[in-house]
Formats: structure tokens, sequence, C-alpha cells
């Protein structure tokens, strides 16, 4: 039964990420049909990244006092019709306002959805962590292909085909009376047994995971335009999108399996170390070879992001959702502030050039990291 809840809730994150990698996945979509400037491309990411990142923790914070979870399926929702919305292209400040509405959704379905999931898992929590964040990480992968294979499709209907996976997430997200019983009896009880809080330890990691997310996002964001850069065609800038993001799914949930051999702390500390080389080799290598880097430099970026979510977790056991909120929201969406500055540098220069000062970030974040402790487990 708990792995089936895991698997559920896994499957779920996956509806609701296709809508965080469709953003990234359309930026090369404004530049060439709308004649969106780079910064101006990345504005859209921001769009998304900024909301995500002010209201989160306020989800987060809710999802802490109170079951809530009516909420799930309705971020879902508003996650897949903002993207479809993006489609009517009535103007900037328009396309703004919709991919904010997604990026509100996927806010509030974070927090609640981490929370749930760690209070069905019980004990350390991060394999099961890590599936649900491999969840996510499918959404993020297939979505590059989805906004290519629904824009094919000449008209409206292009657009609306990218709200077919958040239908199917809100099915899968329904509130169960049985399972939500379980889940508010067990909302109340880490707070009952927790410990003491480490709020230090707690803010040395968002430092960790905001460093970590300026690095990803700013990939994520520019490396379909950059594959273009050194001539390779649309597709090939789309395979190399769906590469650095099936990576990224690899990586999370490798990071469960080393973390059970190596503890949470060394697991992150040494993903960071690997992945500073993969980047450096993104963007000097051969074109073929991105497509290799950028795989690994997205797995070893990734194997620490479910750790993060759970050592967060346990240093403010008192506060999950928030937590949560924070180390899957607020910090990870911070790294899309970046992006308009990335985009006006890769304007006034190139796209290779703007992404060269991200290839020292993986070295920042294992700075940071080595001075984090190793906590006990949440009750």
């Amino acid at each position: 039964m708990r792995r089936r809840r895991i698997a559920g809730y896994a499957a779920g994150h996956s509806c609701v990420d296709v809508y965080q990698g469709a953003v990234a996945a359309l930026v090369p979509f404004l530049v060439s049909e709308r004649a969106y400037g780079y910064a101006a491309a990345s504005g859209i990411v921001l769009a998304a990244s900024l909301l995500s990142s002010v209201v989160q923790p306020l989800f987060g914070a809710l999802a802490d006092r109170r079951a809530v979870p009516w909420l799930i399926p309705l971020s879902t929702a508003a996650a897949g019709l903002g993207i479809a919305l993006v489609g009517a292209d009535a103007g900037y400040p328009a396309t703004l306002a919709a991919v904010a509405l997604s990026g509100l959704g996927v806010a509030a379905y974070h927090p609640a959805a981490a929370r749930l999931v760690r209070t069905a898992a019980g004990g350390p929590g991060h394999t099961a962590m890590s599936w649900f964040a491999l969840g996510g990480n499918i959404g993020f992968a297939c979505a590059p292909l989805l906004v290519v294979g629904a824009l094919s499709v000449s008209g409206p209907a292009g657009w609306w085909l990218l709200a077919v996976p958040a239908a199917v997430g809100v099915v899968l997200n329904l509130p169960r009376p049985g399972r939500d019983r379980a889940g508010r009896a067990r909302t109340a009880a880490p707070a009952g047994a927790a410990g003491a809080q480490d709020r230090r330890a707690f803010r040395q990691l968002s430092l960790v995971v905001v460093v970590r997310s300026v690095a990803f996002i700013g990939l994520s964001t520019f490396i379909a335009l950059y594959v273009r850069e050194r001539g390779g065609s649309g597709t090939a800038g789309a395979l190399a999108l769906f590469a650095l993001f099936a990576g990224s799914a690899g990586g999370t949930l490798l990071g469960g399996r080393l973390a059970s051999r190596w503890g949470r702390v060394a697991t992150v500390r040494r993903a960071y170390a690997a992945a500073a080389p993969a980047v450096v080799g993104l963007l000097c290598l051969p074109l073929p070879l991105v497509y290799v880097c950028a795989a690994l430099a997205a797995a070893a970026l990734y194997v620490p992001f479910s750790l993060q979510v759970t050592l967060g977790q346990d240093y403010l056991p008192a506060r999950m959702g928030t937590a949560s909120g924070v180390t899957l929201g607020l910090t990870v969406s911070v790294g899309g502030v970046a992006g308009p500055f990335i985009g006006a540098l890769a304007d006034a220069t190139s796209v290779r050039t703007a992404l060269l000062p991200l290839a020292v970030l993986p070295l920042l974040a294992w700075a940071l990291a080595r001075r984090l402790p190793e906590p006990a487990p949440a009750a």
C-alpha cells in the first residue's frame, strides 16, 4: 500500500513538473516565432520562477497547519491551463501572466505533496523522496518532446494538447477519503515528535540549493539555443534539452541509493564536485559530446535534489511543509532570477560566453556543502 501511494504521488508529480520543463522548452519557439530577444525570452522563465519563489513557502506553511488535499489537484490544473494559454499570443504581458499562472500552480503543488510523501514513507524517507523527485524529472524530460509534438499541430488545438498531462494529473491527485484521513493523522505527528530546529544548517543548505538552482536553470533555459548557435537544428536543441532532463531523472534515482551507502551530506558534496567538469565539457567539447556532457552534468546536479529536501525537513522537523516549500520552491525558483542577466549577456556577446560562468557554480555549491552537518532523521 505504501509503495502504491508513493508511486501515485510520483506519477502526479510528473504531470505537474512537465510544465516547469515546458517553460524552458518554449524559449526557442518564442525567440524564433515571436521575435523575442534572449533577455525577453528568459523573462518568461523569470515570470514562472519569481511568483513561485515568493508564494511556495507560504503554501508550505499552510500545509504545516492543516490538511489541504484539494490544493494538489487544483494546482495541477492551474499549471496546465497557464501553459495552454500562452498559445493565445495576446502580447508579451499576457504571455507573462499565463506563465505566472502556471508557476503559481507548480508552487502550490510541491510543499503539500512533498510533505505527504515524507509522512507516507516514514523513517529517513530519502529513498521515497527520490522516487517522488524522479517522477518530476520524468515530467521535465518529457516536456521538450511534448512541446515539439504539440506545436507541430497547427492552430489552438496544439496548445490545448499541452494541457493533457494536467488533466491526467488532476485525476491521479483527486482526494481519496481513506488516504486523506491517514494523511491528516500523520500530519500532526512530525510536529509533535519534532527534535531541535537547526536553523543555521537550514540557511546554509538554502544557499547550496540556490547556487545549484542558478546552474541548472541557466543550462535548461539556454542549452537549446546554445546548440543552435553552434550549428545544430531546432530538433538538435530539443534533443539536448531532453538529454539534460533525462540525466536529471537518472541522477535523482541514483541519489537515494548513494545516500544509503555514503550518507546524505557526503553524497551531496561528491555530486557537486563531479558536476563541475561535466559543465566545463558541455561548454568546451565538440557538439556531439554536448549531449553526453549535458546528461552527466544534469545527473550530478540532481543527485543532491531529493536529499536536500529531506535534509531540510530534518533540519526543521516541526516545519516540514515550510522546509519543503523552501528547498523545492523558494531556493529553486530563485535560480530563474538569474535568467534575464544570462540572457542580456547572451544578447551582448554569445550564448556560450553567457553560460561560461555557470561552470564555477558547482564548485561553489561543493564548498558551501562542506559545512553541512548530517542530521538525525525526523520522527
